[in-house]
């Protein structure tokens, strides 16, 4: 995707948050459960640490499926934000969750921001549950 690919519109906002399924369900617009992504709560040295962290965030997102996954949901996620925007509505809330929201949630919700932050839209990134334990 790229910047011209995403209608620019100063006066919508895209709320994009992690959270972990088991703290609660979210209050968004839509949710994308990443539980099926490889799970770094497995590898002893990446448990305690956070998708913010570049080797975590490499653990979940550089293998096949995430590959695959994140190509897909580009275009979608263009998709939607062109057409809530284009709706006349205020945001649109984005969910990004996982088992505990710390790891893979965080992760991807990274990448979406990066991808984002090349539109002119108003961007909240926040991750719930990332201090949980």
């Amino acid at each position: 995707m790229t910047p011209d690919d995403i209608i620019q519109s100063s006066d919508f906002t895209v709320v994009l948050f992690s959270f972990g399924f088991k703290h609660g369900a979210p209050e968004a617009d839509l949710v994308w459960d990443v539980r099926f992504l490889p799970n770094p709560y497995w590898v002893t040295e990446l448990k305690d640490r956070s998708g913010l962290e570049g080797d975590v965030a490499a653990y979940v997102l550089e293998n096949d499926v995430a590959g695959e996954f994140l190509d897909l949901l580009e275009p979608l996620l263009k998709f939607l934000c062109e057409q809530h925007a284009k709706g006349k509505r205020p945001e649109l809330r984005l969910a990004v969750g996982c088992t505990g929201g710390r790891h893979r949630s965080v992760a991807v919700v990274e990448y979406l921001r990066k991808l984002l932050d090349r539109s002119a839209y108003k961007l909240n990134v926040f991750h719930r549950d990332i201090e949980k334990k």
